[in-house]
């Protein structure tokens, strides 16, 4: 799954267009480098989210195209 559709998906940013522009900015990292909006998300992938006033890290635990609002947060897990 593309990271831009997987960090909506998962709920972590509310639109797509945000999470694109987003990984344009170079603002997300995954496993250390900056990634593109068309990287290819795996599960145990670390993605850094350099948004706001404190950057957020998450492992992805798990990939789904379609997940219900009460559910996203089972796609990952975050890191200190």
């Amino acid at each position: 799954m593309r990271l831009d559709k997987y960090l909506k998906v998962s709920r972590l940013i509310k639109r797509r267009t945000v999470a694109n522009e987003a990984c344009d900015g170079e603002r997300i990292e995954v496993n250390g480098k900056a990634a593109k909006a068309a990287y290819e998300v795996k599960i145990g992938d670390v993605i850094e989210i350099k948004m706001g006033s404190k950057p957020l890290r998450i492992r992805v635990t798990s990939i789904a195209e379609v997940i219900r609002k009460e559910d996203a947060a089972t796609l990952f897990e975050v890191i200190d």
